[in-house]
């Protein structure tokens, strides 16, 4: 399969065992590949907002792993598993059970004990869990729709618009929303809150 993927900055590069677990073979540019799941993440959201669901529900790895799965599971066979290797970004591999379950249960504790305001708890959780990376590809896109699900079936408030633009290209909204990223890495979180709602 010759493939012709570029990466923006910040985003994590496929490496080839996980070029072979794509499903649609004619693809050979990234951008292709952006376009395909998108579809597919459209079928997701779709999920999210026909069901209800509960905080004790969502803040769980099953249901992590499900929303990814329902994101790219038309795109690709490893949607929804751990990734296997080692990336530029996120924890070691053999830590991603264990440390999402202690952001579970950080996040329980956040909204039980009103520790942060509803949009800091989403935002701080999209933030940590991309963090950990805990999948090989969609990490960033599967973040933010967590966060989404958070404020809307946990806080009854809107989704978020994260810079009211697609960021998996490179641009402005995309320098920004990774400048705040970096931000919230330093423990400060106001910027990636403002452009969740910008």
């Amino acid at each position: 399969m010759g493939l012709d993927f570029e990466y923006s900055d910040g985003q994590t590069p496929i490496d080839d065992d996980e070029r072979e677990g794509l499903l649609i073979h004619s693809i050979t540019k990234r951008g292709e590949l952006d376009e395909y799941e998108q579809l597919n993440i459209e079928d997701a959201i779709k999920w999210t907002i026909s069901r209800t669901f509960t905080v004790e529900k969502i803040l769980r790895e099953d249901f992590v792993r499900e929303l990814h799965h329902r994101m790219f599971g038309n795109t690709c066979r490893w949607a929804g598993q751990s990734r296997t290797s080692n990336k530029n970004l996120g924890i070691d591999k053999l830590m991603i059970a264990v440390e999402l379950k202690n952001l579970f249960d950080d996040c329980m504790h956040w909204i039980t004990n009103s520790v942060f305001p509803p949009d800091e708890i989403a935002v701080r959780f999209s933030h940590r869990i991309v963090s950990i990376h805990p999948f090989p590809n969609g990490n960033g896109r599967h973040s933010r729709l967590m966060a989404d699900v958070i404020i809307t079936h946990g806080f009854d408030r809107p989704v978020f618009t994260w810079g009211s633009t697609t960021l998996t290209k490179p641009g402005e909204a995309r320098k920004k929303y990774l400048a705040a990223l970096k931000e919230a890495d330093g423990g400060n979180y106001e910027p990636l809150i403002v452009f969740a709602r910008d």
